[in-house]
């Protein structure tokens, strides 16, 4: 009889994606052992961590370069340690947070005008919001007994977007030209705008109504929506979503966005903030530039000569060198800070919510566009947490942080917020400090509730002068342009590429340094509500730079046929010494490689 021949499976073993376990990435309650290791001993409270790192100054010629130890996820990090790091993550996260609060709610056709007490209570919201929210992006749970998870488990926090900042303001730009919001005309003939609460109470239900895209978007595979939304997408309406912020943030920085700004011969607002102002001045005056430039040029000399916690909250730093030099010169008053309650929370101040049709499409364009971008900034904290960025548990991770900005989408504007994105510049703090440790989110969680809850360190930020804010807002929103441009950078570049970012940013851009070129082709003066919000709709997306850059790049990208690969151009330096033969050969070959390799993906 013959022997029985046996046959060695070499997958047998191999653990299947669907089969891996993914209870580890769920946040857990610690254990009381844990507890009482952590605040019943010296270790449990400062470890052996090189703390004078974080506090030594970068001195060119005398800086020695120090390495700290790194802190993975779940690593025991000493309580001191972790207080300092989510402080400083809490500096890094300030400006961010508060400054759309400030532009949204501020003065001008495009701003909600609202009173000083309505302002501050949307500073202290912000914080509070982002602080709780950030809570749940960090500790991660599952979905019932679903393969689903809400949240990444990393210390991604979250933060008020820069890229909804758009889409009120053009939305409430409609809204006092057709009506909605009251203004009025001055003797001297200049537009004065009443505040327009309902205005943000209709802005925060649509937010409400236009999250759900993004919550069923989170269980589709990332790769399907890198698929759809590829690079050359995202990269020009990031770039353009930068260039509209960075208008707002001149506008300021050269004395406000108010009435002033259209430097009237007569009347209140021939000077900024208006007349009777301490120190006013014509918008564009060399005082407001100044303050706007001390700011930008304190942010600068960090950058060259400070320590790491000093570089991770640079912006921050500037802000308060800024508001001692305008205080000390007369340029502040404290009328914001007594008025201010000591504590707030949230809902203390509530808004109608409704519904504002004409902003449903660019909202739903933008939803889509903060869920792409939060992929890119989940893959960067895997990467700094020193996590692998492929298979089935980072694919999880990118899932349930998709599914918590959906989720925060439409939390967010029932705290009386703006809807709330994963945030990009907490990365660079973990690269630098080598401390990825969930418990430095937990303590800067802490830390952004406690700001917001004390609401008068939120009307400090209502003492700033225009100007201060705007040196530090156009340095912020220019690091949104290159962000745009970084996207960019990793394209072939070949000639598809190069004409659909032209074709893109001829439109995107061309709306941005003109606003209203493309809005009056279209009118109505009918009856129909339906066709009145229609045409306002295309209106409001003609007049949106990003919103028009990313549907011309969508449509372009999706029609355009990929170049074959014998027609692939080498990318020579026109400027630069002409390429041998050889060197041209070389490089058609390796765009020849790259075209071939765009092909087989793609198919």
């Amino acid at each position: 009889m013959a022997s029985p021949v046996y046959i060695l499976d070499p997958l047998a073993n191999r653990t299947k994606e669907e089969d891996i376990d993914l209870s580890h990435t769920v946040g857990k309650l610690p254990t009381w052992q844990t507890i009482q290791d952590s605040v019943g001993t010296r270790s449990g409270w400062l470890g052996d961590y090189d703390y004078g790192f974080l506090c030594t100054p970068t001195l060119p010629g005398f800086s020695i370069p120090r390495i700290p130890p790194f802190f993975g996820l779940k690593d025991r990090l000493p309580l001191v340690l972790a207080i300092i790091m989510g402080f400083q993550h809490s500096l890094a996260m300030i400006a961010g947070v508060v400054t759309p609060a400030i532009i949204m709610s501020g003065s001008g056709i495009t701003g909600l005008n609202l009173t000083p007490a309505n302002r501050t209570q949307m500073i202290s919201t912000s914080l509070i919001t982002s602080g709780l929210l950030s809570l749940v992006q960090i500790t991660r749970f599952r979905v019932g007994k679903t393969p689903y998870f809400l949240g990444t488990g990393l210390l991604s926090v979250v933060g008020t977007s820069f890229i909804y900042l758009p889409v009120l303001q053009s939305s409430v730009s409609n809204m006092y030209a057709s009506g909605f919001c009251k203004s009025s005309f001055d003797a001297s003939g200049t537009q004065v705008f009443e505040p327009c609460p309902d205005a943000w109470g209709a802005y925060l239900g649509t937010c409400m109504l236009c999250s759900l895209l993004p919550i069923i978007l989170s269980f589709v595979p990332p790769r399907a929506l890198k698929r759809v939304f590829p690079p050359i997408v995202t990269g020009v309406t990031v770039m353009l979503i930068g260039v509209n912020l960075v208008t707002s943030g001149m506008q300021q920085w050269g004395g406000g966005s108010g009435p002033c700004s259209s430097r009237p011969t007569s009347g209140p607002f021939v000077d900024c903030p208006n007349v009777g102002a301490p120190h006013a001045a014509p918008w564009g005056d060399a005082q407001w530039i100044g303050l706007g430039f001390l700011v930008f040029f304190i942010i600068m000399v960090v950058e060259f000569f400070g320590s790491p916690f000093m570089k991770n909250a640079q912006v921050v730093i500037g802000l308060v060198v800024g508001m001692i030099v305008a205080a000390a010169l007369g340029y502040t008053t404290s009328d914001s800070i007594e008025a201010a309650p000591v504590i707030t929370f949230l809902w203390t101040t509530t808004y109608k919510l409704s519904i504002y049709p004409p902003a449903i499409i660019p909202l739903l364009i933008t939803y889509v566009l903060a869920m792409v971008e939060s992929i890119g900034d989940i893959t960067a904290s895997c990467e700094v947490s020193q996590l692998t960025v492929e298979g089935r548990e980072f694919e999880s991770r990118l899932q349930g942080g998709i599914f918590a900005d959906g989720v925060a989408g439409l939390l967010a504007p029932l705290m009386m917020n703006s809807p709330m994105s994963c945030y990009a510049q907490n990365n660079g703090i973990i690269s630098l400090t080598r401390c990825a440790n969930t418990m430095a989110g937990y303590m800067c969680c802490f830390f952004l509730i406690l700001m917001g809850v004390f609401s008068k360190f939120g009307a400090l930020f209502l003492t700033l002068p225009d100007p201060v804010l705007g040196g530090m807002t156009t340095f912020l929103f220019a690091s949104v342009v290159v962000s745009g441009i970084r996207i960019l950078s990793f394209l072939p570049w070949t000639r598809r590429e190069r004409f659909i970012v032209a074709a893109s940013l001829s439109l995107g851009l061309g709306t941005a340094l003109v606003p209203g070129v493309l809005t009056h082709m279209i009118s109505y003066s009918g009856g129909s509500a339906f066709l009145t919000s229609l045409i306002t709709s295309v209106n409001i997306i003609l007049d949106t730079g990003f919103a028009l850059g990313a549907i011309v790049s969508c449509i372009l990208n999706a029609l355009l046929p990929a170049n074959p690969p014998m027609s692939a151009e080498p990318i020579i330096d026109r400027h630069g010494p002409t390429p041998t033969n050889k060197e041209i050969e070389e490089m058609q070959l390796e765009s020849q490689s790259i075209h071939e390799s765009m092909l087989s993906a793609k198919h």
